[in-house]
């Protein structure tokens, strides 16, 4: 059962995050859920490259094959869903600044000028 509760607690926090964001009624709150849901890849992607009693991937001071390592890959990635998920924060935070400009709030039900 160990081995599973990083993929329920990615999952978990997955699905939080997007309960907050269908009961959203602020855009701020709506990104902030959105963040959330993006932490849920952050641990999914530990889990993925955890490996029980290994070391970095650094072979200046040992044989290779003499003991496992991590995966640099996954850390790679992790890194770059960091960089990638501030991002996208920063961008959806700079467009709901506009929009309160613009239309002076926040709610998205009192943005009735959007309707199709």
């Amino acid at each position: 059962m160990l081995h599973v509760l990083p993929y329920l607690v990615a999952a978990w926090i997955f699905l939080a995050g997007c309960y907050g964001l269908a009961t959203s009624r602020n855009l701020i709150h709506a990104v902030g859920c959105l963040s959330v849901c993006q932490a849920a890849t952050y641990v999914l992607l530990l889990a993925v490259g955890y490996r029980d009693g290994a070391t970095a991937p650094v072979f200046s001071d040992i044989e290779p094959g003499s003991r496992p390592v991590v995966d640099p890959v996954v850390q790679a990635l992790a890194l770059t869903d960091v960089v990638v998920g501030a991002t996208v924060t920063a961008l959806l935070l700079a467009l709901v600044v506009q929009v309160a400009k613009r239309h002076g709030t926040v709610d998205p039900d009192e943005l009735s000028e959007l309707r199709g």
